[in-house]
């Protein structure tokens, strides 16, 4: 990764992120040199299993994602990174991911914070304390979604959910069958044969890496099934 050190943009970055957005400029401006700004390329892999490096990384830009792979290969998707989050191995604050991935998906800037930077914010600032623990809660919602899903539902409803989630004005795009196998945890062919189903009952239609909704209601209620 190339340091990029520009301050301006810096503390524009910080100031656009979940956990420093009640900050004022004044108080960026206090700590930010300490905080180190990058730029990485898709595919840069920040860390992967077996690596216990305490940091904590704030997405400015672009886009990464935390992944789990099987012993037979398969990669599990279980979380995506928009910018403006963060992630990493805190175990300080309980946010420990050594069993995972974390990889960019596309050009990216991020800032990285020591457990020696998190630990003086969260002394000297209580909001930064508050929006951490937002953040953490919710990280802990959406695992225990994944979980229900995976003990209760099968392939086409979870993938039903995936695609009301994804959709945006009625589409998904951007993302292939293996990209929607590995949201799901299960091989392309399943994720293919599930889609094929949805195609084949008129709740959908699939074209190169974009699925049209054609009827929300009934995929509304495809998803809620078992």
């Amino acid at each position: 990764m190339d340091d990029a050190d520009d301050s301006g943009l810096k503390l524009m970055y910080l100031k656009g992120t979940e956990l420093f957005q009640d900050f004022a400029p004044e108080q960026l401006e206090s700590f930010h040199h300490t905080i180190r700004m990058t730029s990485c390329l898709t595919g840069h892999v920040f860390y992967r299993p077996g690596q216990t490096g305490e940091a904590m990384f704030l997405l400015k830009a672009g886009a990464a994602q935390l992944y789990r792979l099987s012993p037979d290969g398969r990669k599990f998707v279980f979380a995506d990174v928009p910018a403006g989050s963060m992630f990493g191995e805190m175990t300080c604050i309980g946010q420990a991911m050594y069993d995972c991935f974390a990889e960019a998906t596309a050009d990216s800037v991020i800032c990285t914070l020591s457990r020696a930077d998190v630990q003086r914010m969260i002394l000297a600032y209580p909001r930064f304390a508050v929006r951490l623990i937002e953040a953490l809660g919710q990280r802990m919602v959406e695992a225990e979604r994944q979980l229900e899903d995976f003990a209760f539902k099968s392939v086409v409803p979870r993938l039903a959910a995936l695609l009301r989630r994804e959709a945006r004005e009625g589409c998904v795009t951007g993302l292939s069958h293996q990209d929607i196998g590995e949201r799901l945890g299960v091989y392309r062919e399943t994720a293919t044969y599930a889609l094929n189903e949805l195609k084949a009952a008129g709740i959908i239609e699939i074209g190169r890496r974009r699925i049209r909704i054609l009827d929300d209601v009934r995929l509304s209620a495809a998803a809620g099934g078992s």
